[in-house]
């Protein structure tokens, strides 16, 4: 059985996903980042990164959602097309784009936006625009076609959704009205039963609501050692 690191944050999310959708037998190990289990000396040794989503399936561990998206799709023969097809490069690509450019700008968006201290003008408007970039160039692709690759759902469109989901926190309340294609998408991963099993899996355990002083020193530790 696949063991599962996770937290209700997007980039766990998208695995959810994926395992939900197809089945696969597996158990949540809940990883409260918040409270610092991220930092625990035995989570460290299935990822020395200290982030999460992570999957341990047999003698393999897998971390990053993005790499763990293509290793089940691999190992299932799912939501992948057959190698030596002319969408395998175009996927390859995008599921990259989303790699380094989407989640990353869209999470130091988030950072900045809402929990970083004091006036931050600069970041934020560096990171919102490039954040709306990267959501506009996801927007243009869906333009005229239902996925993100070819005529099918793949872990494209999971790892899109994982992130693109969250564009109203990311973004700002009407920011949807700028990417009406991706939000067709999202909407339509969203109704699937997979989708909402997914989302649901992090109430079966008790994480740490509150942003307060003890979750910024466990999340954004450059702080305390700025400090010292």
């Amino acid at each position: 059985m696949i063991k599962f690191y996770f937290s209700g944050a997007p980039n766990p999310m998208k695995v959810a996903l994926f395992l939900e959708e197809t089945g696969l037998e597996y158990e949540p190990i809940p990883v409260d980042t918040r409270k610092g289990d991220q930092f625990a000396p035995d989570f460290l040794k299935v990822n020395p990164n200290s982030k999460v989503p992570v999957i341990v399936d047999g003698d393999a561990t897998v971390f990053d959602s993005n790499a763990i998206l293509l290793y089940l799709g691999e190992k299932t023969g799912q939501f992948m097309p057959p190698a030596g097809d002319a969408n395998r490069g175009d996927l390859l690509s995008w599921l990259m784009f989303v790699a380094s450019g989407v989640g990353p700008f869209s999470g130091q968006c988030v950072h900045f936006r809402h929990f970083a201290p004091g006036s931050n003008e600069y970041s934020v408007t560096r990171y919102a625009f490039e954040a709306k970039r990267h959501y506009t160039l996801l927007d243009e692709r869906l333009k005229g076609r239902s996925y993100m690759v070819g005529d099918t759902y793949t872990i494209i469109d999971m790892a899109v959704w994982g992130w693109a989901r969250m564009i109203p926190f990311v973004l700002g309340e009407d920011a949807w009205a700028s990417f009406p294609d991706l939000k067709r998408l999202v909407d339509e991963i969203e109704a699937k039963p997979a989708a909402q099993r997914a989302l649901t899996i992090k109430d079966k355990f008790t994480f740490k609501a509150e942003m307060d002083d003890e979750a910024r020193r466990n999340m954004f530790r450059h702080m305390a050692t700025s400090a010292g």
